[in-house]
């Protein structure tokens, strides 16, 4: 069971911090998945992988953070200490995380988890689709409208943050 959940941990880690949007949140929710794991393990079907199942408990479970977070009062600290800068490339990455981690819980919850499972975890559209209990379709438009959403909150008004990818077809092949 340790193997098994130390093989995974970091990806469900990884799904819970960008869905939380901090890391007492997500260590809170990711401990919580891996509970549900462990309690929900003896009735794992194998209808799908056990990374689309494990991804989707943690998704719940993060769900369910985000509700109880929402009921408690928030405190806000500023002592962001200073640190030594690794060159103008290196500061413009942690740069753009900061930025994308600042904003990414002001994205709605229905537009985040596929956003975070696609952009960060790289699961293709079925995966997400069967994590979410969604249809493909929904996935691909939460997705889309999750990127827009984010470019505007990001301030980038022409959508250049969208990423194509192998599975999105290109923006000229289109029709409208």
């Amino acid at each position: 069971m340790d193997a098994l959940l130390s093989r995974h941990y970091d990806r469900l880690y990884a799904v819970c911090r960008r869905l939380a949007g901090n890391d007492a949140d997500a260590a809170d929710a990711c401990q919580e998945a891996l509970m549900a794991i462990v309690r929900g393990l003896p009735r794992f079907e194998g209808g799908s992988t056990f990374k689309t199942w494990s991804h989707r408990v943690a998704t719940n479970a993060c769900l369910d953070e985000l509700r109880r977070r929402q009921r408690r009062p928030l405190a806000v600290v500023d002592d962001q200490p200073e640190r030594m800068s690794d060159g103008p490339e290196i500061d413009q990455q942690v740069a753009d995380r900061v930025t994308i981690d600042d904003v990414m819980p002001q994205l709605p919850e229905e537009f985040r988890a596929p956003v975070v499972l696609r952009d960060v975890l790289g699961m293709d559209y079925a995966e997400i689709a069967e994590t979410l209990d969604l249809p493909p379709g929904t996935v691909r438009s939460r997705i889309s409208r999750g990127r827009r959403h984010l470019a505007q909150l990001l301030g980038n008004q022409t959508g250049s943050f969208e990423r194509q990818s192998s599975n999105e077809p290109n923006s000229t092949d289109r029709r409208p």
